[in-house]
């Protein structure tokens, strides 16, 4: 059974991966839970205003004890570090993630991709490697993996244009501006020039794409059970760039966010998709080859 305290959170932070998660299968399922309201929770203390500063290093240092096997009576701490043991996750991820965290506290912007290349290692691939390890997946389809998570990261950063602006940040690397002639992302700035920023905008949807295409050269290392809710979401953040596409300045009147029952009937519809190709591989006159490859 999931923890309420954990359920709350991670239904709270975001419903594309909570109602995509909720059709993992239970015993992936509740690991899932735990990994993300662990990282929503790390998240919040930096995204609050102001900065919760102690509050993020106390949490840190109620993981590393946990980590020990000491109980902290933090659940989301005490969970996570089980989950850590048991799924033998990599300490390295992890250190990778808070150090990004800790990033957010004292860093705003960055001037190249070289430069943001730890910060979305830390705060987005590691995440696809997480998941990667609790679904058991082969190391063949890390990579993938991290694609994924850079992906879905990135895609954030182009929906939470206005949101971070007001947080202090800027994601998008200072010479992808300059390629634009955009000093910045203001809403003043951009409104001054808005075909650049179109293009710009239309640009970075295009670096997400490209990674996305990365991303799913990996879906043939998972089963198609756990494939669903993975294509689900990653789906949702499809649609939300394509909304975004069509009208860049979407960012700065609302958070383009699939409403439950696009996400919901997305879910089901992968599943259909889904049956469909299996009871297809099942056919006894089908090429049994074909079968292995998609049940890898």
């Amino acid at each position: 059974m999931i923890d309420q305290t954990i359920h709350s959170i991670f239904k709270k932070g975001s419903n594309t991966y909570y109602y995509s998660t909720i059709f993992f299968p239970k015993e992936i399922k509740k690991d899932v839970f735990i990994l993300y309201s662990f990282l929503r929770k790390a998240d919040d203390y930096v995204d609050d205003i102001p900065q919760d500063v102690e509050g993020f290093y106390a949490f840190k240092e109620r993981y590393k004890t946990a980590l020990e096997g000491e109980k902290t009576n933090d659940v989301v701490a005490d969970s996570f570090a089980d989950l850590i043991h048991r799924k033998q996750i990599d300490q390295a991820w992890v250190d990778a993630f808070l150090r990004s965290m800790e990033m957010d506290l004292s860093i705003s912007n960055y001037a190249t991709f070289k430069d943001l290349k730890t910060y979305l290692h830390g705060s987005a691939e590691v995440v696809g490697l997480f998941m990667a390890k609790i679904m058991g997946l082969s190391k063949e389809s890390y990579k993938s993996a991290r694609y994924l998570g850079r992906a879905m990261q990135y895609m954030n950063f182009i929906r939470d244009i206005a949101e971070d602006l007001e947080l202090g940040r800027a994601y998008f690397p200072q010479k992808e501006l300059r390629k634009f002639d955009l000093e910045d992302l203001t809403l003043r700035e951009v409104k001054t020039k808005p075909d650049n920023f179109k293009s710009f905008i239309r640009d970075q949807i295009d670096i997400y794409h490209s990674w996305q295409a990365k991303a799913e050269e990996g879906y043939s290392y998972i089963p198609y059970r756990y494939l669903i809710p993975i294509k689900s979401a990653a789906d949702m953040y499809t649609w939300t760039g394509s909304q975004i596409y069509q009208d860049p300045f979407l960012v700065y009147k609302r958070k383009v966010k699939p409403r439950v029952l696009r996400i919901v009937g997305t879910v089901i519809s992968n599943s259909l998709k889904s049956y469909l190709i299996v009871k297809k591989l099942s056919c006894p006159f089908h090429d049994s080859s074909d079968r292995e490859n998609y049940s890898r």
